[in-house]
């Protein structure tokens, strides 16, 4: 195996791949990145079994077709020393690959491709093609909202909810909700998948740097999805996610309308004083105005007020402030509209006039 190209065309996807392997593993080859030479094609794998990441590069010189997997963050170390630019040689000697870039060389360790382990190929039940910053927006909307490590392992992840001209991506971890939607072409029929954690904020990762379309292809056990040059793919969670459209509040009837900076400001400034392992904050409703109430163990106390939109009865009830600020960090218009029940039920938040977006709060005892 022989090829060349500049620093530049190789760092960036060696650095993609390596992201994916997972240093802990037990099996050696895993923790190496598949380098293959095929028909003018450098393709480099990264896998942890779980998630497969894979990128192609098109080789405009001369080359020698081969494969072998090695270190990639060894690799991506010495190259992020190089000058942009710089042309790099890589070849097989023996047992090693060597990169070379003018007087600076680098040997490094090998193992058989054949080692390597490929995800399993799953029926494709649905391809889509959707725009990848509105996806981004979607995940960046949602993510926060997932479980970590809980017990319900199906929690430890995000819904991929497919329906006749709708996408909707929903997470939660059974305290807090979020869900947000896009609208969608060339689908007939209702599927559901659990995205894992990791591969929910790798794919958002990779979004970030993704131009026009990408195709989801969702199959029984997997998702791949398709971008530029990069092939990504996870297994799904294997479980059942719950009803979340029965924990939408549907009898709400106090909408308070405030603006999103100032709760913000008041909010982070009245969590100085909550307690620091249950986080808990009363909100005190009133028509035109919203108190904000915090205390802590040391017998010390913060209070706010601000103006609301709002005229209905007064109303008296506790939330996580964390979970308040998280909804209001993804929000981008001005205003939020708050809807509320009774004292013992879910706070909905919304934006003022974009409602693809919802976020639903469970209430706490104060």
């Amino acid at each position: 195996m022989e090829f060349s190209l500049s620093r530049d065309d190789l760092l960036k996807p060696l650095q993609w791949v390596s992201s994916v392997v997972d240093k802990r593993q037990t099996m050696a080859v895993l923790q190496n990145v598949l380098v293959e030479v095929e028909n003018g094609v450098l393709r480099l794998t990264g896998t942890d079994t779980e998630i497969e990441l894979i990128a192609q590069i098109d080789l405009d010189s001369s080359f020698q077709e081969g494969a072998v997997t090695l270190p990639g963050r060894k690799a991506v170390d010495w190259l992020k020393q190089l000058k942009a630019g710089a042309e790099i040689l890589v070849k097989m000697d023996d047992q090693r690959v060597v990169f070379k870039s003018g007087r600076s060389s680098s040997r490094v360790g090998t193992l058989p491709a054949g080692d390597f382990p490929n995800l399993e190929d799953s029926i494709t039940l649905q391809s889509l093609r959707v725009d990848a910053r509105k996806l981004k927006r979607l995940i960046d909307k949602t993510a926060f909202a997932m479980a970590q490590q809980d017990v319900r392992y199906y929690l430890n992840g995000m819904l991929l909810d497919i329906r006749p001209e709708l996408l909707r991506l929903v997470s939660t971890d059974g305290h807090r909700l979020a869900l947000c939607d896009m609208t969608i072409s060339g689908v007939d029929q209702k599927l559901q998948a659990i995205l894992p954690r990791k591969a929910v904020l790798e794919l958002s990762r990779l979004l970030a740097e993704a131009d026009g379309d990408v195709t989801l292809n969702l199959g029984q056990h997997h998702l791949r999805v398709l971008m530029n040059q990069i092939t990504f793919t996870t297994k799904l969670i294997d479980g059942r996610f719950p009803d979340y459209e029965r924990v939408l509040p549907r009898d709400g009837d106090k909408l308070v309308l405030v603006h999103r900076e100032e709760l913000r400001a008041a909010l982070l400034r009245t969590s100085v004083l909550c307690n620091e392992k249950f986080r808990g904050l009363k909100l005190q409703l009133s028509p035109g105005d919203l108190q904000l109430t915090a205390n802590n163990a040391e017998q010390e106390e913060a209070e706010e007020r601000i103006a609301v939109e709002y005229s209905g009865p007064e109303l008296e009830i506790g939330f996580n402030v964390t979970y308040l600020l998280d909804v209001l960090a993804v929000l981008e218009e001005s205003h939020v509209l708050l809807t509320l029940g009774g004292q013992n039920s879910s706070l909905l938040m919304q934006e003022q006039e974009a409602r693809d977006a919802s976020y639903v709060v469970m209430p706490m005892r104060i």
